[in-house]
């Protein structure tokens, strides 16, 4: 049985390049996509409870059915799962299997299980091989690609990781067959963010089609269409800054805020990443109108569009009430604070930017303005 490759993306990156391969029905060929890659008949598969359920025996039966040896590693769903307790866990259990450096761990799952994956492999043994095989929009269109893996902790997301690239990427179309609604619209937010950077058009197009990649009766040629665009979007991005000394921090649009909105929820699944992202994405807008870098109009447009597709847009939907000092606190300890001072990626739409040295009173009005709907 072979794959049905609808498109193949190559990120150059010497000699950590790797392919991107996004078709339908990809993980029953798992053997065939990954044989370049494995240099024993061994795998470990990695994934979470809800992904086990749904997808874990067509990926084992894949690798079984061609004489690999297939150990399975699972982990509770939700972003908990990325903390020190689990990463421990897992650690412990690749180490219980005996893998050496010549093994692959696959990481079948969303973003959870992909960054959890892949910080484990980047420190066991001081660095095993991974490939990422993302069960979610989020993840298919942003966290499986481009190397950053990492854990929460108590201080803030993601503040302990690693770079550390997989060595393929395979994009199931199908797996977003059997995601809740509320995950595909919350992946559908990291599509956005690719329109916002620096590619108007691309949003302009998603306003007319993105309805039809999150609706019941999804279409899966736009599905495909926006998926790749996006991979595409990050790979040259990453192509050009692998390890975010410049224009890769782009890509964290919106994620300073949303992050301050996770952990004040910690990541007890109230509030998505990237339900947290789309309104991190409004208020960095908003503080570019502050700015004079953008008007209001264009973050009316963007509330306007999350809205259409069932997004929130502003910190006053959600249930949980949130204070500005709260927020504050812990965009203090964003890891892309540099001499203390926090950096937001902002601008008017198509043209985001890093800025700097904002003063505190700006930030404080413009989350305010979002808890109070002010916006």
């Amino acid at each position: 049985m072979m794959a049905d490759i609808m498109e193949t993306i190559h990120l150059p990156l010497g000699e950590r390049s790797y392919d991107i391969v996004i078709g339908a029905g990809l993980v029953g060929t798992l053997y065939d996509l990954t044989k370049d890659v494995l240099k024993r008949p061994r795998a470990v598969i990695i994934t979470d409870e809800n992904v086990a359920a749904l997808h874990l025996n067509t990926a084992v039966e894949a690798l079984k059915n061609n004489d690999i040896k297939v150990d399975t590693i699972t982990v509770p769903a939700g972003e908990g799962s990325k903390s020190f307790a689990n990463f421990e866990k897992v650690i412990n259990r690749l180490l219980e299997l005996e893998v050496e450096r010549k093994d692959v761990v696959i990481a079948l799952g969303g973003g959870v299980v992909g960054d959890l994956t892949g910080f484990a492999a980047a420190t066991l043994r001081r660095g095993i091989e991974f490939i990422q095989v993302p069960t979610s929009l989020l993840a298919q269109v942003d966290s499986s690609v481009g190397g950053k893996t990492g854990i929460n902790t108590k201080f803030g997301k993601n503040l302990l990781g690693a770079f550390h690239q997989p060595k393929k990427v395979i994009i199931d179309l199908e797996m977003l067959d059997t995601l809740p609604a509320r995950e595909l619209r919350a992946g559908y937010a990291e599509v956005i963010k690719y329109g916002l950077i620096d590619d108007l058009e691309f949003f302009e197009w998603l306003e007319k089609k993105g309805h039809l990649m999150v609706s019941n009766d999804a279409d899966r040629e736009i599905q495909a269409y926006a998926i790749g665009h996006s991979c595409r979007s990050k790979a040259r991005i990453v192509a050009e800054d692998e390890r975010e000394g410049g224009k890769r921090a782009l890509l964290n649009l919106g994620h300073t805020f949303g992050h301050a909105l996770e952990a004040e929820c910690a990541y007890d699944g109230t509030l998505l990443h990237g339900e947290a992202v789309a309104i991190g994405m409004v208020m960095a807008l908003d503080l570019a109108c502050k700015l004079g870098l953008a008007d209001t109009r264009e973050q009316s447009r963007l509330i306007n569009h999350l809205r259409s597709v069932d997004m929130y847009a502003t910190g006053s939907e959600l249930t949980k009430t949130f204070t500005v000092d709260a927020l504050m606190k812990h965009m203090a300890q964003d890891k892309k604070v540099e001499d203390g001072k926090m950096v937001f990626i902002t601008g008017a739409m198509g043209k985001a930017e890093v800025r700097r040295d904002i003063d505190a009173s700006i930030i404080r009005k413009v989350l305010q303005n979002s808890l109070e709907a002010v916006v």
